[in-house]
């Protein structure tokens, strides 16, 4: 069955809502408007924990609703209920309509179609038996606990998603997307001579469980939280100081998102309150740095075949070669500055308005060997993995914790350390970026975005890359 079969049997056959009055209903809402859309959505979701040998939590949730834009100029009128009905629609529609008074807007064109789809219409949840899923859970943490005698807790969690959307447009055009969303989380903690410590991984995707109940799959996700627990096991206290950083492949990766990502977006941008606005043409990083955005990747948790306005996603090159090139849009703020949409509208569920936000954002390979660029660093930082950040779009500064970082002594990775914290500035590091690997990697699934209060699965990465100096905030002189 085809997307827009399945959405059509979702929100028309399965409610009762005739599709042509439905037509007629945004049109009439949308009347003299810039833009604007009806989203509908039908969504179901359920999650599993597995903690001290045992299931804690099972549940399951199912949520349906719409949401009905309309634009005028920069204003913007939204409704949304969680009722699926004409009448409901018919009440939303005199609600958006306010902010077209005295408006006489000319509806822009649609987005364009697409043909491709870059994930199966797969539900998860009905893919395999609930008691399947327990045993997969149990099965992990008896694995975990076979390993290490120092194991003292194992976590175990899984989540599944199915979401269908359907969006119509004044002129009674439609595009569908039927949406799977799984991860597999697990975490350990270890005890040593009283000292006790925590590792974790997880991994995901837009596909069924299927690849993740694989042993060679979710056993590799056990050994490499039980490494990362008993590298934390051995680490002292970290350096402090300005110091040469070198990033590791992947997951590092959200420390661009987060720092340069989001003042790539183009409301930021439009409204001027971005480090990067009006520099497009600039050299805003080093050479060599090339940025893209790319929502076009199969069965990643960050693409999508079509944006929450309907628009295909696309590669976005941002940065290519150290020059801006572009922001990420959305319909709104494309139109207000003048340029191509690029499939980046994206809204958490139906009761949130959509907004320009990432989908799998990464820097592109370098050309030098890893153990080079760790060569070359006399005395610095070798950052792995990171936890929570925060950024100040407007100056740019951040600040990020290492979950997994060494000390780096005469071009060797020396000791694990704890307690690390990256503070900076996103342009200013981007142009102290001196040597880029040859070595891309993408996270394993596991990134959400949260902007606005909104939380939507992204994706980030990046190869090996040496930054020639970054404020560490530790408690050892460096």
């Amino acid at each position: 069955m085809s997307d827009i079969a399945t959405a059509d049997s979702l929100f028309f056959d399965r409610t009762g809502m005739d599709r042509a009055r439905v037509d007629r209903l945004v049109g009439d809402a949308l009347h003299g408007a810039d833009d604007g859309e009806l989203f509908l959505e039908y969504t179901q979701s359920e999650s599993l924990v597995y903690d001290d040998n045992q299931l804690k939590s099972a549940t399951f949730d199912e949520s349906q609703g719409f949401g009905l834009r309309a634009l005028a100029g920069e204003a913007t009128g939204y409704a949304h209920a969680s009722e699926l009905s004409e009448d409901a629609i018919g009440r939303a529609s005199a609600t958006v309509r306010a902010v077209l008074a005295g408006h006489g807007g000319t509806l822009a064109a649609g987005p364009r179609g697409t043909n491709r789809a870059l994930y199966a219409p797969v539900n998860p949840l009905r893919e395999m038996p609930f008691e399947r899923k327990v045993k997969l859970l149990e099965e992990i943490d008896g694995y975990a606990r076979s390993k290490d005698e120092r194991i003292r807790q194992v976590s175990a969690s899984l989540y599944g998603e199915w979401q269908a959307v359907l969006i119509v447009r004044g002129d009674g055009r439609r595009a569908a997307d039927i949406r799977p969303l799984v991860r597999l989380n697990v975490s350990v903690v270890v005890e040593q001579d009283g000292r006790m410590e925590t590792g974790s991984d997880g991994a995901g995707g837009r596909a069924a469980y299927d690849g993740w109940f694989d042993p060679g799959n979710w056993q590799g996700q056990v050994d490499e939280a039980l490494r990362h627990a008993l590298v934390n096991l051995e680490s002292v206290p970290a350096p402090a100081g300005e110091m040469p950083v070198v990033l590791g492949p992947g997951w590092t990766g959200v420390l661009l998102h987060e720092a340069v990502g989001h003042g790539l977006e183009g409301d930021f941008n439009r409204k001027r309150t971005s480090t990067f606005s009006g520099r497009i043409g600039e050299q805003v990083a080093s050479k060599g740095v090339t940025v893209v955005d790319d929502g076009t990747m199969a069965d990643r948790r960050g693409s999508l075949t079509i944006d929450d306005e309907g628009t295909p996603t696309g590669r976005t090159v941002l940065i290519e070669d150290g020059i801006l090139k572009g922001y990420m849009q959305d319909r709104l703020n494309a139109r207000l500055m003048g340029v191509d949409a690029t499939g980046n509208g994206r809204r958490e569920s139906y009761a949130h308005h959509p907004m320009p936000r990432m989908t799998n954002t990464f820097m592109l390979a370098g050309e030098e060997a890893p153990e080079d660029i760790l060569k070359s660093v006399d005395k610095g930082l070798y950052c792995v993995n990171f936890g929570g950040g925060q950024v100040d779009i407007t100056s740019g500064k951040f600040t990020f914790s290492c979950t997994e970082a060494y000390r780096i002594e005469n071009g060797r990775v020396a000791a694990p350390v704890k307690g690390a914290t990256l503070i900076g500035n996103g342009p200013d590091v981007m142009n102290r970026v001196s040597m880029i690997g040859h070595d891309l990697k993408l996270d394993h699934g596991i990134g959400t975005c949260g902007k606005n209060g909104q939380g939507v699965p992204v994706g980030v990465g990046q190869p090996t890359v040496r930054v020639d100096a970054i404020t560490v905030g530790g408690t050892e002189a460096a």
